[in-house]
């Protein structure tokens, strides 16, 4: 099923410059599980800095698809994929490329926030960088403090950067692993429920963080919360039972949904 953005389907055939906007491109794909077809021929394009919502039921597929766009799907033994991932032109799937390189480019940020635990703060957001050979102190410290800095977090522990990361309250945590996802200085950023652990307070915050960040990085979104999608997304997909139901800016699927099926998840007759 190819769901294309409904303002700009008549540009991209004429206009090739609009095809470049879009950060990453999904093409056709389908994933098993064993057996089973959890995803199904689904086909859409992201654009460069934005942030798109996947939202659907609980099992609809979204977590599935986010997974596979930077093949943190495949630690799931059984699992096979058909189709393409394309980011800036390469195909994520390629046989010549190497996963640990695409999840250096796309980070991932869990549904609970999983700090290393024996680590301090200062060495979670480090620990990626020290893992892919940067040895140089003065750049790490300079990367650590920025990327605490693009999470909103510098502030609150600027002064405790050795106290151990399970120190700090979950809020903190999220966004201490959002940090240490941004030190590797990805094009893409994936969230998976971010939110869903946390109080209101702490979803506040990193709600306000998504926003703020999407000025730098292209961000993709799982959310069972269609507020939240209203309010932190420029573009939504709807899933349902693997299938893409419906995609286009986050105002046309909450506002004027074309397809019945979206109108009466939206509206709460159904999820």
């Amino acid at each position: 099923m190819a769901i294309e953005e409904p303002i700009e389907t008549k540009e991209i055939e004429a206009k090739p410059e609009v095809i470049e906007k879009y950060k990453v491109r999904i093409e056709d794909v389908s994933v098993w599980y064993g057996p089973k077809k959890a995803i199904k021929n689904v086909s859409l394009n992201v654009k460069d800095k934005s942030v798109t919502a996947f939202i659907g039921p609980s099992g609809c597929g979204k977590t599935t698809l986010l997974r596979c766009l930077d093949r943190m799907h495949e630690l799931t033994p059984g699992t096979r994929v058909e189709g393409k991932v394309i980011v800036d032109g390469i195909d994520v799937y390629d046989k010549s490329i190497d996963p640990v390189i695409i999840r250096r480019r796309i980070g991932m940020v869990f549904q609970k926030p999983n700090p290393f635990p024996t680590m301090s703060i200062f060495d979670n957001v480090a620990a990626g960088l020290k893992l892919n050979g940067m040895t140089n102190k003065t750049i790490i410290r300079e990367i650590v403090e920025e990327s605490l800095k693009n999470a909103a977090l510098w502030d609150e522990v600027k002064n405790e950067l050795q106290n151990p990361g399970m120190s700090l309250s979950g809020g903190q945590q999220q966004r201490l692993c959002i940090a240490r996802a941004l030190a590797m200085q990805p094009e893409v950023l994936l969230m998976d429920e971010p939110t869903s652990s946390l109080d209101p307070i702490g979803s506040s915050k990193i709600e306000e963080l998504i926003r703020t960040l999407k000025d730098h990085v292209t961000i993709i979104i799982v959310t069972h919360n269609m507020q939240q999608a209203g309010r932190v997304s420029d573009f939504t997909a709807f899933m349902y039972l693997g299938d893409l139901i419906e995609y286009g800016s986050t105002t046309q699927i909450f506002m004027k949904p074309e397809k019945e099926l979206t109108e009466r998840y939206i509206s709460g007759k159904f999820g």
